[in-house]
């Protein structure tokens, strides 16, 4: 008998790459905080997670070829601007403060990802021996 990875391990890989990219996407901001007119970006992953469980998920449409797509580039998922606290002068709307715990939340959670994965991989791993 065959095993299926997408249904043993379910979510969890691809929770696994999305908290990789925003780990980059958040990692550029830190990078570029002293960047003049920086736009800090992140994506919603409770957005992202909810329309890749949700079986009614609509895409955006153009319906005329001079309309601007909608930006999809992180694994079907729209980066977007963080809207700042406090105005920079220099228009740079990075926070570095905001940005080290929203990255250090997000390593915490691609950590407990890594787990459930691990977690999964025992179980069959459990299973396949029989014990």
């Amino acid at each position: 008998m065959a095993i299926n990875f997408d249904n043993a391990l379910g979510i969890h890989p691809q929770a696994l790459a999305l908290r990789e990219k925003r780990s980059e996407l958040l990692a550029s901001n830190l990078a570029n905080a002293d960047t003049p007119n920086y736009k800090a970006r992140d994506l919603d992953f409770k957005a992202v997670l909810n329309n890749t469980l949700s079986t009614s998920a609509q895409s955006l449409e153009r319906t005329h070829a001079g309309h601007l797509a909608p930006q999809r580039d992180v694994l079907g998922a729209t980066v977007g601007y963080r809207n700042p606290v406090h105005a920079s002068l220099d228009g740079n709307t990075v926070e570095s403060h905001i940005e080290q715990a929203k990255y250090s939340e997000n390593a915490v959670q691609y950590q407990a990802s890594l787990r459930f994965i691990n977690g999964r991989f025992s179980g069959l791993m459990t299973a396949i021996r029989g014990e």
